[in-house]
C-alpha cells in the first residue's frame, strides 16, 4: 500500500511560475484522448500521470520504497489558438511524454506556451497571458522506474 501524499495544486501567472509547474510535470505521460481545447471558452486542458519528483529525492531511498506517479490535471485559460506538431488528433490511444513547458513573449503579456514532448512532438498555445493551474486528482501509485535523461534532455 502507498502512503497518503498531500495533493499538489499550483497556479502559474508568469514565466517563473510556469517553470516551477514544468518541473513538477516533467516526464508526465498522457494519451492524446486526454487532451482538449475548447475555443469558445478559451480553455486548453489535459490529464496526465505525472512522476512524483518531490518524493524521488536522489533515488536511493525512493528506490527501496518505490517511485510514485499520480493523476494530475493541467488547465490553461485565455487560450486564443492551438497548434500541433507531431501529435495526431485521431490517434487517441497514442502516448505522449511531457518534457517541458516553455514561454515565448510576443507582445507581453500575450505570447506562446509550448508543451514539448519526447520524440519531437509539441503543442503550442497562443495565450493572452499566462494563466494556468495544475492540480493532483487522486491517490498515488508505485512505479519501479525513474525517468532518465541523456545530456540533450530527452528521455
Amino acid at each position: 500500500m502507498v502512503e497518503p501524499v498531500q495533493p499538489l495544486k499550483l497556479l502559474a501567472l508568469d514565466e517563473q511560475d510556469l517553470q516551477v509547474m514544468s518541473a513538477h510535470l516533467q516526464d508526465a505521460v498522457l494519451r492524446v484522448a486526454d487532451i482538449a481545447f475548447v475555443p469558445a471558452e478559451k480553455r486548453f486542458a489535459m490529464i496526465a500521470n505525472r512522476f512524483d519528483w518531490e518524493s524521488a529525492g536522489d533515488g536511493r531511498s525512493a528506490r527501496k520504497k518505490g517511485f510514485r506517479r499520480r493523476r494530475s490535471a493541467l488547465r490553461f485559460e485565455r487560450v486564443l489558438g492551438v497548434q500541433l506538431q507531431g501529435v495526431k488528433q485521431n490517434a487517441k490511444s497514442a502516448v505522449l511524454e511531457l518534457l517541458a513547458m516553455q514561454y515565448e513573449a510576443e507582445d507581453k503579456p500575450e505570447g506562446h506556451v509550448t508543451l514539448v514532448f519526447a520524440g519531437g512532438a509539441a503543442i503550442r498555445l497562443h495565450v493572452e497571458c499566462i494563466e494556468a493551474e495544475m492540480r493532483d486528482l487522486g491517490p498515488v501509485w508505485k512505479t519501479k522506474l525513474k525517468p532518465e535523461h541523456n545530456e540533450a534532455g530527452e528521455s
